[in-house]
């Protein structure tokens, strides 16, 4: 019965590398771009549900201001 069970995992693991893959270049490094893409949604969350938002905002406007935009 353990036998079994073992099977599943093992399919699971091989499936979650796979998708862990996506992106890496041969050398074992990700590129920025897929990176980026697996972040940014994260962390939009996290600004909007703790309130950083505006924040992030007011660094931008102040930057953007230094920079004469």
């Amino acid at each position: 019965m353990a036998h079994t069970a073992e099977r599943p995992a093992a399919r699971t693991r091989g499936r979650l590398a796979d998708l862990a893959a996506l992106g890496t270049r041969p050398g074992g490094r990700r590129h920025p771009l897929v990176a980026a893409v697996m972040v940014l949604p994260l962390a939009v969350l996290l600004a909007v549900v703790f309130g950083g938002a505006e924040a992030v905002i007011t660094q931008a406007s102040s930057v953007a201001g230094l920079l004469g935009l």
